[in-house]
């Protein structure tokens, strides 16, 4: 069977992106030489430059690819015509399975925006606020319609946020909880949150 033209290319990037991903998470941004990750994937460092030309390339490669998936996930989970409480169940079901499949991905885009350049930290920020602001117009709505109480809509959407991709941190699947049993009791606990019945 004949290559397709471009697919090893496209192979290799797609190890490099992976490999860093690892690096990045288990070392930290600054700790990773791109030597190091050549290493990783089995290329000479001067091959990884043909892909990213620079080290804060793929990096911001990297967490725009993550916030992008992020956003497109919602877009394919989001129920159309649904009330608010079904709205904030799928939105809190995706996100938390979102993050568990991408736990490396997620924990160094939250804690590697440091490592952005001023410009690069506010596409980012961008992309966060446009997902996020998904969330508060379904808290918005409930409460108009009666179903959420909420004194603080801007704040007990970050208090939720950080609660459910918190998951990442403790969660390892084959233990106690299936992920979807993690994801139904963190919504259950949404709902009390925002004053919903259960």
């Amino acid at each position: 069977m004949a290559r397709t033209a471009g697919s090893l290319g496209e192979r290799t990037e797609a190890a490099i992106r992976e490999a860093a991903v690892l690096l990045i998470a288990r070392h930290g941004f600054e700790a990773m030489s791109m030597r190091q990750l050549a290493g990783e994937v089995g290329v000479q460092p001067a091959a990884l430059y043909r892909y990213f030309p620079t080290k804060e390339d793929l990096l911001y490669a990297l967490m725009r690819e993550h916030m992008e998936g992020l956003a497109a996930a919602w877009e394919a989970a989001r129920p159309r015509a649904a009330d608010p409480a079904a709205q904030l169940a799928a939105f809190v079901d995706n996100h938390i399975r979102f993050h568990v499949a991408r736990r490396h991905s997620t924990q160094m885009s939250n804690m590697e925006l440091r490592s952005l350049s001023p410009e690069r930290l506010t596409a980012i920020l961008r992309l966060r606020g446009a997902y996020e602001k998904e969330l508060r117009q379904i808290l918005r709505a409930g409460a108009e319609d009666g179903c959420f109480r909420i004194d603080d809509t801007p704040l007990t959407a970050m208090a939720i946020i950080q609660m459910i991709t918190g998951v990442i941190v403790w969660f390892r699947p084959g233990e106690r909880l299936s992920v979807e049993e993690v994801a139904d009791t963190y919504h259950t606990m949404t709902l009390r949150l925002v004053g919903a019945e259960a």
